[in-house]
C-alpha cells in the first residue's frame, strides 16, 4: 500500500502541541498519534520529531507520512525517570531536563546509573546500536538542561558552536549575601589544583579563559538570587566565581563551605539551576532554545527568606 503525505502550515492561532495537528491531519486515535511518532512518520520544518509534546509555532511545517491502513503502535509506556525529565527528541539530538544529584558521565571511579548510562539505553533502544554523546556537563548538585546527540556528525555540529559561543546558556543561583552591584562580570583565568579544586590565578599567569556575566534578580535575606550568563563553560566556573568574589553559591561544601551555609537552605544540592540552554540544531540548522522551570527547593527558599 502507497503511503500518503500529509502536510499542513500552523496558523498564528496554533500554537500549542504538535500531537494536536497530527491527529487533526490523520483522525487517528491518540494511541496511534503516539504510534506515527514512534515510528519516524511525522517531520517538523524538515527535521524529524519523536517527541508528541513537542510544541508548534506559527509558521512551522508539520508533515506526516504514513499508511492509511496500517495501524502504528505506541511504544509501551516508559517507568518514570527520577534522574531526568525528557524535554526534546529527534533523531539526532536529546535534550533533558537533569536533577540534581545525578552525574552526568562517570568520573574516574567507574559509577554507574549515571545520565550518559541512562540515555544511551535510551537510544540502543530505538536503534539498536550506538549511545548518547554528551557535549556538555553539569555538576552533580546542579540540575537543569544539558543536550546530548546520538551520533558523531551531530557531535561535530554541537563541538563548534561550544567553540564558536554560539551556545545560549543561562543560569539561576542563590549565593550567600546581597551583591553591591546589580550587574557586572567575572572574567579569569581557572587552573585545577589537587583534588580537582579549581581556582583563578593572576593575571598574566596561564590558564583556562573563563568570562562569566551576572545580574542580581533578588535581594534576599543575606542572599540573591542571580542569572548567570556564560561566555565560556569551563568546570565549576561559576561556583569558582562567585566563590571567589565572597559570595558562593549556596550549598557548595567545595568553595568557600562556611559562607554557603544559610540557615533556610536546607536542601543536600547546590542553589544552581541550568535554566535555559539555546543553540542551532547541529543537523538541519534550525534554532531551538529551552527553558526549565525554578526548582521547588528554590521557590521555598525565596518565599522564606523574602519576608
Amino acid at each position: 500500500m502507497p503511503l500518503v503525505d500529509v502536510e499542513h502550515v500552523a496558523g498564528p492561532d496554533e500554537s500549542g502541541r504538535i500531537d494536536r495537528i497530527v491527529q487533526q491531519l490523520t483522525g487517528r486515535s491518540r494511541a496511534d498519534v503516539k504510534g506515527l511518532f514512534h515510528h519516524h512518520c511525522v517531520t517538523r520544518n524538515e527535521t524529524p520529531c519523536l517527541n508528541p509534546g513537542e510544541p508548534v509555532a506559527a509558521g512551522d511545517v508539520v508533515r506526516v507520512r504514513h499508511d492509511p491502513h496500517r495501524r502504528y503502535h505506541a511504544p509501551p509506556p516508559e517507568r518514570a525517570q527520577r534522574e531526568f525529565r525528557l524535554v526534546h527528541e529527534d533523531d539526532d539530538i536529546l535534550v533533558v531536563d537533569k536533577a540534581a544529584g545525578v552525574l552526568t558521565v562517570p568520573t574516574g571511579r567507574g559509577e554507574t546509573n549515571t545520565l550518559i548510562d541512562l540515555l544511551s539505553e535510551r537510544v540502543k533502544r530505538q536503534r539498536r546500536r550506538g549511545k548518547a554523546i554528551a557535549v556538555h556537563r553539569l555538576d552533580r548538585g546542579t540540575s537543569g538542561l544539558l543536550v546530548f546527540v546520538k551520533h558523531r556528525r551531530a557531535v561535530d555540529g554541537r563541538e563548534r558552536q561550544f567553540r564558536e559561543h554560539a551556545v545560549v546558556r543561562e543560569y539561576l543561583a542563590i549565593v550567600g549575601g546581597r551583591l553591591r552591584r546589580q550587574s557586572g562580570t567575572f572574567h579569569s583565568q581557572l587552573r585545577t589544583a589537587k583534588g580537582l579544586r579549581r581556582y583563578s590565578v593572576d593575571e598574566g599567569e596561564a590558564g583556562e579563559d573563563a568570562v562569566t556575566h551576572y545580574r542580581v534578580q533578588q535581594s534576599l535575606d543575606r542572599a540573591s538570587v542571580v542569572r548567570v550568563t556564560l561566555e565560556t563553560g569551563r568546570r565549576n566556573q561559576i561556583r569558582v566565581h562567585f566563590a571567589e568574589a565572597g559570595h558562593p553559591v549556596l550549598g557548595d561544601d567545595r568553595y568557600h563551605p562556611a559562607a554557603a551555609r544559610h540557615r533556610l537552605w536546607k536542601a543536600k544540592r547546590l542553589a544552581l539551576h541550568a535554566a535555559v540552554l539555546g543553540f542551532r540544531h547541529p543537523v538541519s540548522g534550525r534554532e531551538l532554545r529551552f527553558e526549565s522551570p525554578l526548582p521547588g527547593e528554590f521557590e521555598h527558599f525565596v518565599r522564606a527568606a523574602g519576608d
